[in-house]
Protein backbone atom coordinates (compact mmCIF):
# COMPACT_ATOMS: atom_id res chain seq x y z
CA UNK A 1 0.00 0.00 0.00
CA UNK A 2 2.30 2.41 0.84
CA UNK A 3 4.37 1.37 -2.46
CA UNK A 4 1.31 2.29 -4.47
CA UNK A 5 1.16 5.72 -2.80
CA UNK A 6 4.47 6.84 -3.35
CA UNK A 7 4.22 5.76 -6.96
CA UNK A 8 0.47 7.78 -6.97
CA UNK A 9 2.49 11.08 -5.70
CA UNK A 10 5.83 10.60 -7.50
CA UNK A 11 3.15 10.29 -11.33
CA UNK A 12 1.01 13.18 -10.25
CA UNK A 13 4.46 15.47 -9.35
CA UNK A 14 5.37 14.77 -12.86
CA UNK A 15 2.26 15.76 -14.44
CA UNK A 16 2.16 18.93 -13.13
CA UNK A 17 5.50 19.36 -14.09
CA UNK A 18 4.59 18.22 -17.59
CA UNK A 19 1.45 20.46 -17.31
CA UNK A 20 3.75 23.42 -16.15
CA UNK A 21 6.05 23.24 -19.36
CA UNK A 22 3.53 22.90 -21.79
CA UNK A 23 1.93 26.06 -20.40
CA UNK A 24 4.93 28.37 -20.12
CA UNK A 25 5.68 27.08 -24.00
CA UNK A 26 2.70 27.59 -24.81
CA UNK A 27 2.82 31.12 -23.23
CA UNK A 28 6.40 32.00 -25.08
CA UNK A 29 5.16 30.75 -28.69
CA UNK A 30 1.87 32.97 -28.08
CA UNK A 31 3.93 35.73 -26.85
CA UNK A 32 6.22 35.27 -30.06
CA UNK A 33 3.03 35.18 -32.12
CA UNK A 34 1.77 38.83 -31.22
CA UNK A 35 4.95 40.07 -31.22
CA UNK A 36 4.68 43.56 -33.98
CA UNK A 37 6.62 43.15 -36.79
CA UNK A 38 7.99 46.40 -38.67
CA UNK A 39 6.52 47.05 -41.61
CA UNK A 40 8.30 48.47 -44.50
CA UNK A 41 6.02 49.65 -46.41
CA UNK A 42 4.80 52.08 -43.31
CA UNK A 43 5.56 56.14 -43.94
CA UNK A 44 4.97 56.65 -40.40
CA UNK A 45 7.30 53.50 -39.04
CA UNK A 46 11.06 54.28 -38.88
CA UNK A 47 12.00 51.34 -41.40
CA UNK A 48 9.63 52.45 -43.45
CA UNK A 49 10.13 55.90 -43.38
CA UNK A 50 14.48 55.46 -43.64
CA UNK A 51 14.22 52.95 -46.63
CA UNK A 52 11.95 55.58 -48.68
CA UNK A 53 13.61 58.88 -47.83
CA UNK A 54 17.50 56.92 -48.66
CA UNK A 55 15.41 55.75 -51.73
CA UNK A 56 14.14 59.24 -52.67
CA UNK A 57 17.78 60.58 -52.20
CA UNK A 58 19.64 58.21 -54.19
CA UNK A 59 16.91 59.08 -57.24
CA UNK A 60 18.40 62.39 -56.80
CA UNK A 61 21.36 61.94 -56.61
CA UNK A 62 21.64 59.31 -59.55
CA UNK A 63 18.96 61.31 -61.52
CA UNK A 64 20.95 64.28 -61.37
CA UNK A 65 24.35 62.28 -62.67
CA UNK A 66 22.51 61.37 -65.08
CA UNK A 67 21.93 65.34 -65.99
CA UNK A 68 25.51 66.33 -65.80
CA UNK A 69 25.96 63.68 -68.40
CA UNK A 70 22.96 63.97 -70.85
CA UNK A 71 22.11 67.88 -70.70
CA UNK A 72 23.61 70.64 -72.31
CA UNK A 73 21.27 73.08 -70.85
CA UNK A 74 23.08 75.54 -68.06
CA UNK A 75 20.32 75.93 -66.38
CA UNK A 76 19.60 71.68 -65.92
CA UNK A 77 23.48 71.38 -64.89
CA UNK A 78 23.21 73.81 -62.14
CA UNK A 79 19.54 72.36 -60.16
CA UNK A 80 21.51 68.64 -61.27
CA UNK A 81 24.91 70.10 -59.38
CA UNK A 82 22.64 70.89 -56.20
CA UNK A 83 20.55 68.34 -56.31
CA UNK A 84 23.43 65.68 -56.00
CA UNK A 85 25.07 68.07 -53.11
CA UNK A 86 22.10 68.35 -51.16
CA UNK A 87 20.68 64.84 -50.76
CA UNK A 88 24.11 63.19 -49.60
CA UNK A 89 23.67 65.84 -47.21
CA UNK A 90 20.46 65.11 -46.41
CA UNK A 91 21.77 60.87 -46.34
CA UNK A 92 24.14 61.41 -43.99
CA UNK A 93 21.92 63.27 -41.38
CA UNK A 94 19.53 60.67 -42.17
CA UNK A 95 21.94 57.76 -41.56
CA UNK A 96 23.35 59.68 -38.51
CA UNK A 97 19.88 59.92 -36.88
CA UNK A 98 19.00 56.54 -37.50
CA UNK A 99 22.21 55.07 -35.59
CA UNK A 100 21.66 57.92 -32.80
CA UNK A 101 18.34 55.73 -32.55
CA UNK A 102 19.90 52.51 -32.39
CA UNK A 103 18.73 51.62 -35.29
CA UNK A 104 20.13 50.17 -38.71
CA UNK A 105 21.09 52.88 -41.79
CA UNK A 106 18.86 52.82 -44.52
CA UNK A 107 20.87 51.15 -47.50
CA UNK A 108 21.29 53.16 -50.39
CA UNK A 109 18.91 51.56 -52.81
CA UNK A 110 16.32 52.63 -54.88
CA UNK A 111 12.56 51.01 -54.45
CA UNK A 112 10.77 50.33 -57.37
CA UNK A 113 8.76 54.07 -57.77
CA UNK A 114 12.53 55.62 -57.68
CA UNK A 115 13.81 53.08 -60.03
CA UNK A 116 10.47 53.21 -62.46
CA UNK A 117 11.55 57.23 -62.47
CA UNK A 118 14.68 56.79 -62.91
CA UNK A 119 13.99 54.25 -65.56
CA UNK A 120 12.10 57.27 -67.54
CA UNK A 121 14.56 59.41 -67.42
CA UNK A 122 17.16 57.25 -68.95
CA UNK A 123 15.26 56.41 -71.60
CA UNK A 124 14.43 59.73 -72.69
CA UNK A 125 18.44 60.09 -74.26
CA UNK A 126 20.27 63.04 -74.33
CA UNK A 127 19.68 66.75 -75.29
CA UNK A 128 15.91 68.95 -74.79
CA UNK A 129 13.97 65.64 -74.84
CA UNK A 130 16.30 64.75 -71.91
CA UNK A 131 15.49 68.11 -69.94
CA UNK A 132 11.81 67.84 -70.51
CA UNK A 133 11.98 64.56 -68.41
CA UNK A 134 14.50 65.39 -66.03
CA UNK A 135 11.96 68.33 -64.91
CA UNK A 136 9.21 66.15 -64.78
CA UNK A 137 11.00 63.51 -62.78
CA UNK A 138 12.20 66.34 -60.33
CA UNK A 139 8.45 67.38 -59.82
CA UNK A 140 7.31 64.06 -58.88
CA UNK A 141 10.09 62.86 -57.10
CA UNK A 142 9.96 65.83 -54.98
CA UNK A 143 6.27 66.02 -54.49
CA UNK A 144 6.63 62.57 -52.83
CA UNK A 145 9.34 63.04 -51.00
CA UNK A 146 7.65 66.38 -49.64
CA UNK A 147 4.67 64.11 -48.73
CA UNK A 148 6.90 61.71 -47.20
CA UNK A 149 8.63 64.06 -44.94
CA UNK A 150 6.02 66.20 -43.85
CA UNK A 151 4.13 62.77 -42.61
CA UNK A 152 6.72 61.84 -40.79
CA UNK A 153 7.12 65.01 -38.80
CA UNK A 154 3.95 64.84 -37.63
CA UNK A 155 3.15 61.40 -36.96
CA UNK A 156 6.48 59.34 -37.13
CA UNK A 157 7.64 56.79 -34.35
CA UNK A 158 10.98 58.36 -33.45
CA UNK A 159 11.96 61.46 -32.13
CA UNK A 160 15.28 61.27 -33.88
CA UNK A 161 13.52 60.72 -37.16
CA UNK A 162 11.00 63.14 -36.98
CA UNK A 163 13.40 65.78 -36.30
CA UNK A 164 15.45 65.01 -39.41
CA UNK A 165 12.04 64.94 -41.26
CA UNK A 166 11.03 68.22 -40.26
CA UNK A 167 14.34 69.82 -40.74
CA UNK A 168 14.21 68.33 -44.85
CA UNK A 169 10.54 69.61 -45.59
CA UNK A 170 11.63 73.12 -46.85
CA UNK A 171 14.61 71.89 -48.05
CA UNK A 172 12.28 69.78 -49.97
CA UNK A 173 9.85 72.40 -50.97
CA UNK A 174 12.67 74.79 -52.45
CA UNK A 175 13.79 71.84 -54.43
CA UNK A 176 9.96 71.68 -56.06
CA UNK A 177 9.95 75.29 -56.96
CA UNK A 178 13.10 75.58 -58.32
CA UNK A 179 12.11 71.96 -60.76
CA UNK A 180 8.91 73.52 -61.52
CA UNK A 181 10.45 76.97 -62.74
CA UNK A 182 13.14 75.03 -64.51
CA UNK A 183 13.91 76.31 -68.22
CA UNK A 184 13.99 73.75 -70.12
CA UNK A 185 12.23 75.11 -73.38
CA UNK A 186 14.42 77.75 -74.20
CA UNK A 187 17.21 75.21 -75.34
CA UNK A 188 14.23 73.63 -77.11
CA UNK A 189 13.80 77.05 -79.07
CA UNK A 190 17.15 77.81 -79.91
CA UNK A 191 17.64 78.55 -83.42
CA UNK A 192 20.27 75.94 -85.31
CA UNK A 193 23.24 78.46 -86.38
CA UNK A 194 23.60 78.84 -90.00
CA UNK A 195 26.47 78.45 -91.99
CA UNK A 196 28.10 81.18 -94.63
CA UNK A 197 29.91 80.71 -97.66
CA UNK A 198 33.18 82.74 -98.13
CA UNK A 199 31.49 84.57 -101.42
CA UNK A 200 28.94 86.31 -99.02
CA UNK A 201 30.77 87.58 -96.24
CA UNK A 202 33.80 88.68 -98.45
CA UNK A 203 34.17 92.78 -99.26
CA UNK A 204 33.54 94.31 -102.11
CA UNK A 205 36.58 96.47 -103.40
CA UNK A 206 36.69 99.77 -104.56
CA UNK A 207 36.18 99.65 -108.20
CA UNK A 208 34.16 96.13 -108.61
CA UNK A 209 30.75 95.67 -108.96
CA UNK A 210 28.69 94.67 -106.08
Amino acid sequence: MRSFLITLVAATALTACGTTTTDDAATTETAATTAPVADPSNPLGAPGYTMMAASSDQFEIQSSQLALQASQNPAVQSYARLMIAHHQATTANLTQAAQSAGLAPPPPALMPAEQALLDQVRAAGTGPAFDAAYKQAQITGHQSALQLHQGYANGGDVPALRQVAATAVPIVQQHLVGAQGLNVEAMMQQPAATGTTPTDTAPVRSGERG
